[in-house]
């Protein structure tokens, strides 16, 4: 049996703890030999989102193969946040030094600076927290723009979803590919990412505008990134000429439509080639014909 105790602070994020929760959950519903525990300094634990928690007080026995998770909490800033005794931090240290593994999503990577488990070590936390996480613990190398890092048994995630990436990563690590694909079906979860994809999507990246037409574009290629899609076709849906469209679109977005639905489907192929395919099979499931368009745009 194999134990994933939760170290729960107040104001602590629901998914950050749900995300993970429900990977190992799932895991154990599959046969694995997985038991969560939640341990907190008080015996209720008020969230972020007002769904308050409970928590035993005491730690239970822990061993080399069992987990401690830290979820982490919301703040502007990571200094005078969530507070947690000495005892509490000598704790997650303890069960480092004796075999065991700590991980932590979002702002939880800051109770692992306090124990000290960062120093030395790689780590990552939520895009808006790097710059002062790295200025809290300038002896740990901080990882920016990435979705999770593991470090001699030190697991840190970039917060809020990411918390489920690096619980399958966990689940792969100790029981095979195989079977967080499974766990990863029965969430209904898209596909298993690599730590070292980047925090926001493409998909995400190139939406901060307030463009409705160019909108509606990007919606059309999300959904046919894998197909071949023509420029005037697409100027055709958008109702207006291919010169415009091309000119809109680089403005609001940065990049032409061809170099978007390319950003698309290098992103999708590098996840498919992280989960062990073949560049020739991820590059002809994305859309290319063959790899050659694939390892110019992986080269750039």
């Amino acid at each position: 049996m194999t134990a994933v105790v939760f170290l729960l602070v107040p104001g602590l994020h629901l998914l950050d703890l749900a995300g993970p929760a429900q990977v190992f959950s799932t895991a154990g519903g599959m046969g694995l030999d997985y038991q969560l525990g939640y341990v907190a300094e008080q015996p209720t634990v008020p969230t972020a989102q007002g769904l308050p928690v409970r928590a035993d007080l005491d730690w239970p026995a822990l061993g080399p193969q069992d987990l401690v998770v830290v979820p982490g909490w919301s703040g502007d800033r990571l200094a005078g946040s969530a507070p947690l005794r000495s005892d509490t931090l000598d704790a997650l240290a303890a069960h480092h030094a004796r075999g065991g593994t700590v991980a932590s999503v979002c702002a939880g990577a800051d109770a692992l600076g306090r124990a000290g488990l960062l120093d030395g070590r790689r780590c990552t936390t939520h895009h808006e927290h790097q710059d002062e996480l790295a200025r809290r613990y300038p002896r740990a190398h901080v990882a920016r723009d990435v979705l999770f890092t593991e470090d001699d048994r030190v697991v840190t995630s970039a917060g809020i979803a990411s918390g489920i990436d690096l619980a399958l990563h966990l689940v792969a690590s100790r029981h095979g590919s195989a079977v967080a694909a499974r766990v990863a079906r029965s969430m209904v979860v898209y596909a298993r990412r690599n730590g070292d994809a980047q925090q926001v999507s493409t998909m995400l990246r190139h939406r901060a505008h307030l463009s409705d037409g160019v909108h509606r574009v990007q919606n059309l290629i999300d959904t046919g990134f894998d197909r071949p899609m023509r420029l005037a076709d697409l100027a055709a849906r958008a109702g207006v000429s291919e010169r415009t469209l091309t000119r809109v679109f680089t403005r609001a977005t940065g990049l032409t439509p061809l170099r978007y639905q390319q950003a698309l489907r290098l992103e999708v192929a590098e996840q498919l080639i992280g989960q062990g395919m073949s560049i020739e099979s991820a590059a002809r499931r994305v859309g290319f014909e063959d790899a050659r368009m694939l390892r110019r745009l992986r080269a750039r």
